[in-house]
């Protein structure tokens, strides 16, 4: 059976739940709130949300967001999660996914989709260098200031 990529819906939050711990697992993280995400993505909007089922079974998720590109004077969506069910990986429900990401794009009228995942993924690595191009950027993660401000 063919791989159908939809938006998530309310009777998909038990599934979307296991896949995200997963997700954070992966990656060694504790994860987030999840009520409070959960609602982000279903009801606030903003953030959204798109599913992979096979055979009637969600396998995958994504989490993708538009943000404007001031210096190309245009809009592009940055894709802020994406995660394959381990026992369906190899399988191409990544690469659909990522395919639906590109068609979402071009009805956006979208300048470019970006993300970044972890240097050592060499396996999401590989499908991501058939279907995008890497950067040479590098990221940084600036915490807030403090409320007792900066020491000097």
């Amino acid at each position: 059976m063919a791989v159908v990529v939809r938006p998530v819906g309310e009777h998909d939050r038990e599934r979307w739940t296991e896949l995200y711990r997963g997700y954070c697992a992966f990656y060694e993280v504790p994860a987030p709130d999840l009520d409070h995400l959960w609602h982000r993505l279903v009801v606030e909007g903003g953030l959204e949300c798109f599913v992979a089922e096979l055979d009637g079974v969600v396998v995958g998720l994504a989490h993708v967001r538009a943000f404007a590109r001031p210096l190309e004077g245009d809009t592009a969506g940055f894709l802020d999660d994406l995660f394959v069910d381990p026992t369906q990986r190899g399988g191409g429900v990544g690469s659909r996914m990522l395919q639906h990401l590109r068609s979402l794009a071009a009805e956006r009228g979208w300048g470019v989709v970006t993300w970044i995942t972890a240097a050592d993924n060499q396996v999401a690595r590989g499908l991501y260098d058939q279907v995008a191009e890497a950067q040479p950027w590098v990221t940084y993660d600036m915490a807030p200031q403090q409320e007792s401000g900066p020491s000097a």
